[in-house]
């Protein structure tokens, strides 16, 4: 009888470290789903996201770093076309790496109001600065003359 009592606690043993075993191998899925599958689920829907807001006019860069203007979408094809400086390129919307967002109308406005009042006053300066100011000679310049 001592014999068929060693054959099961041989049994229990083993079958504790396949248990082992099989927790390991769950929790390293577990671990790479965490780490790897899921950001790139996260990373992959943050792009067709992207890609179903372009718009005709929207600057974007593709993954070769073309930079360009959209200048049609055929969502059937799947396809844009991107004007590069006169030159038109069709490329698969997957090729697409991001979205330059262009300046709205009330930014490139304000930018535009900002220039202005800077060159106009830039002007309004030179014209209230004396004319004795602007015609002064650096002092070596008026002790070469007097020698």
């Amino acid at each position: 009888m001592n014999g068929l009592n060693f054959l099961n606690l041989g049994a229990a043993s083993s079958s504790a470290s396949s248990y082992s075993g099989m927790i390991l191998i769950i929790l390293m899925i577990a671990l790479m789903y965490f780490f790897m599958i899921r950001p790139q689920q996260k990373q992959r829907k943050q792009h067709q996201d992207m890609m179903s807001q372009l718009h005709k006019g929207d600057e974007v860069v593709t993954i070769g770093r073309m930079h360009g203007k959209i200048d049609s979408i055929n969502r059937e094809d799947r396809t844009v076309t991107l004007d590069c400086e006169g030159i038109y390129l069709t490329f698969d919307m997957v090729a697409i790496a991001r979205v330059v967002k262009p300046a709205t109308d009330a930014e490139s406005k304000e930018t535009k109001e900002s220039s202005e009042n800077t060159a106009s006053s830039d002007v309004k300066e030179e014209l209230a600065a004396p004319d004795s100011a602007k015609s002064e000679v650096p002092a070596s310049n008026a002790d070469n003359d007097e020698k």
